[in-house]
């Protein structure tokens, strides 16, 4: 009797883990789906900025990468 207790407690115990596995997997695609929608919409907006810039225009240079004129 002492037997089939255990058996089923061990089980009930495994049954939750699936379910709280389930859960986070749901979560995880939920966090997926809207990261590869902010990605799209992220790229969207460079390529628009891109369009957006003129031709003939110096590519942009960030003043990080200028020297202070105290050098």
């Amino acid at each position: 009797m002492d037997n089939m207790q255990d058996i089923e407690r061990r089980l009930m115990e495994l049954e939750v883990k699936a379910s709280f596995a389930d859960d986070l997997l749901d979560q995880l695609n939920q966090i997926i789906v809207r990261q590869q929608q902010q990605i799209d919409r992220l790229m969207r907006e460079v390529a628009e900025l891109r369009q957006q810039a003129p031709e003939g225009a110096a590519p942009f240079r960030s003043l990080r990468d200028e020297l202070p004129p105290h050098y």
